[in-house]
């Protein structure tokens, strides 16, 4: 199916996107930091041809620079921003914000009525660019969101044939009983990537504004602060130094009545609202794994379409929760992977090493043997379960997907829920905003009560999203244990195919990620074989495939805490005391201790180096860090990897 001629999107550039949007949206308006006082139109005028290249284009963009390139300190929060007014603004294009861009598409459709105005912004340069998974896919939420995906064209072309389960050790592989919950009989081998954009067609036909290259970097509060009315997304422009360049573009105001965020695990804004309305009180940490993902055509006489194997044990120790994939993808692919539990305790381990040595095992030796490698990937997932999610909803909106944390750990598979949750949010606001009393008075500048988005997650608790996390609840925090992998697999087992989760306790999550992490002096170092540039590869090789880009001199976007000090604080602590963890854990090289003399040394000799052109967006960096001051902020809007069949 083609696109709907739908231009913005697509002439959309770091030098004038403000400017298209502010041409083509007659009520959008350059105005500061006040409240909207015009009343909204449903104007949609498309730009011409020429718009991107128009005097008025460039002189927006000109004039803005003049008028604060005399500033002697440039303020972010001063810059005058147009704003335009939605009723629905999404962050985030993956499964869960586009499902509920389509739901609220649908029901203003069935039901008649106004207009509902739906904006998702996407930080990927496209749809899809940043969205990576395994993946096998369970198409309940699929079936009841688009019954004729099929006829549509939707990009699920390899059926599961068969499932297995192994148990590794170093040279040998050893059969084990495949629980329930993994059973992928139905269920569809897919690139996530892909299936994201064909869900963005989808939402667009229906009318849905999808803006790929505009990151969600800040959350708007109403004037109390007591709810969201919105986001504004990244300033464009900026030099590493926070100051205007020639081609500066303030970043854009959403004003909405609802804001859902779906930015994925551990996003910036996530974390922002959950701290700011106090969203995780009364709710276990959320846990996390890091998987690492790459795509490899291989030889047709080891090609199997269509069969599904995982793994537990090597080249992971006892005390390491994780386990690996392969996945018989379409046209003699396969997926491979491996998750690492990111409560491990050796500041030593390096996911990204323990992966490259995985491959040459056996028992993926012989099928990768004389292929090619053609993309790799990695990313942060949820791994806490039904007792880390939060309170879903705040005032004026809602976490949705792997921002609020819905991913069936055992059963491998968390975008049928994620999907799920987006249809069921759009439900919410759907009926919330129908019900509403009209805007507010302009006149009076008086601003709307946020919408009460309650109803979700009470709607949340009686799907079969809640039911199917509530069964396996237990699973992966029963690895928590002096016996850790032999005491996991022997309660899981019991429990996923005997007591399916009919049991009166909940096991908790009781620490974060970073606090289970030991110091070095307490650890063995661990050895890694070199890469042989067949079956394994350097880090920066992999990062290649990612094709990875970011804007030069731009701001970081990996940032340590502003007071004087706190790059040598991190790196004493860091080097002294955890070895150096943050050049292991990242699995695109972005961190380095490098060796230093003189002035250069931040402290243990040594050199703090943020390679932030060379980030993938996994997030492992905030979660894992033992001293928790690196924090992750939204780059560029288009900057970062450009995934297509991962």
């Amino acid at each position: 199916m083609s696109l709907p001629a739908k231009p913005l999107p697509r002439l959309l550039n770091s030098n004038s996107r403000t400017a298209i949007y502010a041409i083509t949206r007659p009520h959008v308006r350059a105005i500061s930091s006040s409240p909207i006082t015009t009343s909204r139109s449903s104007s949609r005028v498309a730009p011409s041809a020429s718009s991107s290249t128009s005097p008025s284009i460039r002189s927006f963009s000109s004039g803005t620079t003049r008028r604060y390139a005399t500033e002697a300190k440039f303020d972010p929060d001063s810059v005058e921003r147009a704003q335009d007014e939605v009723d629905v603004c999404i962050v985030g294009g993956g499964p869960a914000g586009l499902s509920a861009a389509i739901r609220l598409k649908q029901l203003e459709q069935e039901r008649g009525g106004d207009e509902i105005r739906v904006v998702v912004l996407e930080k990927g340069g496209e749809v899809g660019a940043h969205i990576l998974s395994g993946a096998v896919i369970e198409t309940r939420a699929l079936d009841e969101l688009i019954p004729d995906w099929k006829e549509l064209g939707a990009p699920l072309n390899q059926q599961a044939t068969s499932d297995s389960m192994r148990f590794l050790t170093q040279t040998a592989s050893f059969p084990l009983p495949h629980p329930p919950q993994m059973n992928n009989k139905g269920n569809y081998i897919i690139s996530l990537s892909r299936f994201t954009a064909w869900l963005a067609e989808q939402a667009e036909a229906l009318g849905v504004e999808v803006y790929p290259g505009f990151a969600g970097a800040k959350v708007l509060y109403t004037e109390d602060g007591k709810g969201v009315k919105g986001v504004v997304t990244g300033d464009v422009g900026l030099d590493k130094d926070g100051q205007p360049k020639d081609s500066y573009e303030p970043g854009m105001e959403f004003h909405a009545k609802v804001t859902l965020i779906a930015e994925g695990a551990h996003g910036s804004l996530s974390k922002e609202v959950q701290k700011k309305f106090n969203l995780r009180d009364g709710v276990d940490p959320q846990t996390y794994g890091l998987g690492i993902k790459e795509v490899w055509k291989v030889r047709d006489e080891v090609y199997e379409p269509g069969k599904v194997v995982h793994t537990l044990g090597w080249p992971l120790d006892y005390k390491t929760y994780g386990g690996s994939w392969l996945y018989h993808m379409e046209d003699n692919m396969v997926s491979l992977g491996l998750v690492v539990g990111l409560d491990y305790q050796n500041p030593y381990l390096s996911p990204y090493k323990e992966f490259q040595r995985m491959k040459h095992h056996p028992f993926f030796a012989n099928i990768l043997k004389d292929g090619q490698c053609i993309a790799y990937g990695a990313r942060a997932l949820n791994e806490g379960g039904l007792q880390s999610i939060p309170k879903l909803n705040f005032p004026g909106g809602a976490l949705i997907g792997c921002s609020a944390g819905f991913l069936n750990v055992p059963k491998i598979k968390g975008t049928h829920n994620a999907m799920k949750s987006g249809m069921l949010a759009a439900e919410s606001a759907f009926a919330a905003i129908s019900s509403s009393a009209p805007a507010s008075d302009t006149e009076t500048n008086t601003e709307a009560v946020p919408t009460d988005m309650s109803s979700y997650a009470k709607a949340v608790e009686n799907s079969w999203i809640h039911k199917e996390l509530k069964e396996v609840r237990n699973l992966r925090p029963s690895f928590h244990n002096p016996l850790g992998l032999w005491g996991g697999l022997a309660y899981s087992g019991l429990d996923s195919m005997i007591l399916k989760g009919r049991i009166p306790w909940t096991f908790r999550n009781k620490v974060e990620d970073f606090e289970a992490t030991k110091k070095a002096s307490e650890v063995k170092p661990i050895e890694y074989p070199a890469p042989d540039g067949k079956l394994s590869f350097d880090i920066l090789t992999s990062v290649s495939m990612t094709g990875t880009n970011h804007a030069e001199n731009q701001p970081v976007h990996l940032r340590l805490p502003e007071e004087a000090g706190a790059r040598e604080r991190h790196t004493q602590a860091n080097v002294a005391e955890y070895a150096g963890l943050l050049g292991r854990v990242c699995p695109a090289a972005v961190y380095e201790y490098a060796d230093a003399e003189g002035s250069e040394v931040d402290a243990e000799g040594k050199k703090f180096v943020i390679n932030s052109q060379n980030c993938i967006h996994c997030k492992t960096c905030s979660i894992k860090t033992p001293t928790q001051d690196i924090k992750w902020t939204v780059p560029e809007g288009g900057g970062g990897p450009k995934y297509t069949i991962t």
